[in-house]
């Protein structure tokens, strides 16, 4: 092979994230309503019957679909469905930061958007309630942040006799920091809290 034919497959490539394909991609989003002239964050909680965290709290979306244009299409799209609402009563929808949990292998697009519909009818297949928490009480509201740590087990596979150290290799263990926000009795937390604290860094300018 030559560097001609080389650089020619390299050029006019567009980057992307390495190994996307095997990656699962979601659209969420983070849903502003007006309720009683205040601007509230809506959350839903999850139905205790979907095999995938049931019970926990979390923002409206789902994973991409072949037929979705783009992946705000996704996030509209689920919206929709699972608050039993017309995908034309979510306006002004805006994108956020995007994630990579790439031991996960996901990649998670948030958006904002404002929900304009007098009736919301969760879909009881996959939420068993929603509320709302008016988002003035973010701006003096901090989360609490808890480290979780991940060390690496042993696995007699792994071809320690390859790596230099083998055995000993100073594997580094993985740190995330989880947030907390409780608010009246409801527990809002993982990538849920850490979506609402990106989006609250924007709006409070807490960057």
């Amino acid at each position: 092979m030559e560097l001609k034919s080389i650089f020619n497959k390299i050029e006019n490539r567009q980057a992307t994230v390495m190994g996307e394909k095997h990656f699962r991609t979601y659209g969420i989003l983070v849903p502003l309503i007006m309720k009683n002239d205040e601007i509230h964050i809506l959350f839903e909680v999850r139905s205790e019957e979907l095999r995938s965290q049931p019970g926990e709290i979390c923002f409206p979306g789902g994973r991409y679909e072949k037929n979705d244009q783009t992946v705000k299409v996704t996030a509209i799209r689920e919206t929709a469905e699972e608050l039993g609402i017309k995908q034309d009563q979510i306006t002004q929808v805006y994108q956020l930061d995007y994630l990579i949990q790439s031991m996960e292998r996901r990649m998670i697009f948030p958006f904002v958007g404002f929900i304009d519909a007098d009736k919301i009818h969760p879909n009881p297949a996959e939420v068993s309630e929603v509320f709302t928490v008016p988002l003035e009480y973010f701006r003096h509201t901090e989360p609490d942040i808890y480290p979780l740590q991940f060390q690496i087990a042993d696995n007699k596979e792994f071809p320690f006799h390859l790596i230099p150290g083998g055995k000993n290799y100073p594997f580094r263990m993985r740190a995330i920091q989880e947030y907390f926000y409780i608010y009246e009795g409801y527990c809002i937390w993982g990538l849920t809290a850490k979506i609402l604290n990106h989006f609250l860094s924007i709006v409070f300018d807490k960057n």
